[in-house]
This record gives structure tokens, C-alpha cells and sequence, in this order.
């Protein structure tokens, strides 16, 4: 997937944890866990506004576009 989500970098350089950053932002566990792994297939704005305000960082510091080999 040409998306690449790079929440586990922001948290370790914060280092928070995935507890924590789940209590802060109002989010579930399993949830915070399939969008770090990578596996979430959306994620709502006003949810990329939390995580953002909480760890201090831009939308661009979270998601980053990585153009396909060959495409």
C-alpha cells in the first residue's frame, strides 16, 4: 500500500505509549493498533486532529505517500 503510517515513530519520539495516546485521544486500543500496523483502511480527520494535537505533530509527521515500484 503506497500509504505508509508512521504513528508508532511519532509515539516512540514522544515517547508515549499506546495506552497512553489511546486514554488522551479517546480511541480504543484494538482501534490505535490496526491504524499503527498499517491495517486501517480510513481514518476520520477529527480523529488525525486528535492524534495530532496530543502527540504535538502535523498530519504529515503521521501518514506519509510512497509511490509504487513500476507504477
Amino acid at each position: 500500500m503506497p500509504i505508509i503510517v508512521n504513528l508508532d515513530v511519532m509515539m516512540a519520539k514522544r515517547k508515549m505509549s499506546l495506552n497512553e495516546l489511546s486514554e488522551k485521544v479517546g480511541l480504543t486500543l484494538s482501534n490505535l493498533s490496526i491504524l499503527k500496523t498499517g491495517k486501517a483502511k480510513a481514518i476520520r480527520f477529527s480523529t488525525l486532529e486528535a492524534i495530532c494535537k496530543v502527540l504535538d505533530c502535523q498530519p504529515a509527521d503521521i501518514l506519509e505517500y510512497q509511490n509504487e515500484e513500476g507504477s
